[in-house]
């Protein structure tokens, strides 16, 4: 190669270099905001299982309430139960802050399911501006997470007795009544539980009565 030859190539051989870096950094820009996209998502995604999981978990105290209500356990047990009163996107917010991502809505979810509605978006944004318009951006992600129970409820005939009814045996009406179970619960995987409002210890978990899992918006 004549020197003649060498300076034609060299201003090449840069632009050429300079066309490499170029999509080196326009990969790296992409691959940035899929690792953001992909992180964001995971904590959306655990936001809304962690507040549906509060959700349920706020419930067991309305159902030891009401042990001795088989209209209630019908109701909770019915796939139209939209959950308690109680909001529980203060635990989407503390998870999505341990993930290093922001709430920017989160909600009971209003279409008849029992669950919540998550978005969040990351803390951080994309570092470079190799892409106009991607510098400072912020990814964003969202997630549904629903409850719904795993098991079917069916009262006793004579859960609820009409006192007028009843004959009198002549017992001592000092004596304690003796509470009559108000039905059976039986779930997936082969649980039976009897209501019974006298004995807590027989109630299963809440994990056992419902599940919690992702869904689609």
């Amino acid at each position: 190669m004549t020197p003649e030859d060498s300076g034609q190539a060299a201003p090449l051989y840069i632009t050429a270099v300079v066309g490499l870096l170029f999509l080196a950094l326009i990969f790296f820009a992409f691959g940035e905001a899929d690792i953001q996209r992909n992180g964001v998502q995971g904590a959306a995604d655990a936001a809304a299982l962690a507040a549906a999981k509060e959700s349920r978990s706020l419930l067991e105290p309305d159902l030891k309430a009401h042990l001795a209500d088989p209209d209630y356990f019908e109701s909770v047990f019915s796939p139209s139960f939209l959950g308690g009163s109680d909001n529980a996107c203060w635990r989407a917010s503390s998870f999505a802050a341990l993930n290093k991502a922001s709430v920017v809505r989160c909600q009971p979810l209003a279409d008849g399911r029992w669950g919540y509605e998550v978005r969040l978006q990351s803390n951080k944004g994309i570092s470079t501006d190799t892409v106009p318009g991607t510098e400072g951006k912020k990814a964003e992600a969202a997630a549904v997470a629903v409850v719904e129970p795993r098991c079917t409820f069916t009262a006793e005939p004579n859960s609820t007795p009409d006192p007028a009814s009843s004959p009198d045996t002549g017992a001592d009406p000092d004596a304690e009544a003796t509470a009559t179970p108000v039905g059976k619960v039986r779930c997936d995987g082969g649980l039976d539980w009897v209501v019974d409002s006298e004995d807590l210890t027989l109630m299963p978990e809440m994990a056992d009565l419902f599940s919690v899992r992702l869904a689609e918006n």
